[in-house]
């Protein structure tokens, strides 16, 4: 399974919203400083997130965007299935059941392919933006000790 740059640029977006977040509105130009993704770009995968009830938008002055759900309710794959559509790494039309393979009553190797689209699935329901802002707080304090004044 191969992601677009939607996927990986709004999965980020995403996790710096639920980081910078909260009460308070975050403006496009601001994740897209942080991320250093173009905001023209941006602005499309927030549409994106918008349409599939992921993130809201306020107006006017000091407006921007807030998750529609706490972090600890959206799942990896609620976002990348927003951007990116069905996430199973492996097509078959023996699975669809609707008759779609004409081998499928004999074919085994379905069943491989099956378990593969259940295991990526479960993997990225199974983790939570929290868990990303989680670790992304842990990697900056990380790398705050390395490097305590900036300096690399």
């Amino acid at each position: 399974m191969k992601l677009s740059t939607k996927g990986r640029y709004g999965l980020r977006a995403m996790i710096d919203l639920a980081q910078y977040g909260g009460e308070d509105p975050v403006s496009i130009a601001s994740i897209a400083a942080r991320q250093r993704i173009s905001e023209n770009y941006l602005e499309q995968l927030i549409a994106k997130l918008r349409r599939a009830g992921l993130v809201k938008g306020l107006r006017g002055a000091g407006g921007g965007y807030l998750l529609s759900r706490p972090p600890e309710e959206v799942s990896v794959g609620d976002i990348l299935r927003a951007l990116e559509g069905n996430l199973n790494p492996v097509e078959c039309p023996g699975l669809a059941g609707d008759g779609g393979c004409d081998g499928a009553d004999l074919c085994v190797a379905k069943y491989v392919w099956k378990r593969i689209n259940e295991s990526v699935n479960r993997t990225v329901d199974e983790m939570k933006l929290c868990d990303l802002v989680k670790e992304s707080r842990r990697v900056q304090e990380e790398r705050e000790n390395l490097h305590p004044h900036g300096i690399e």
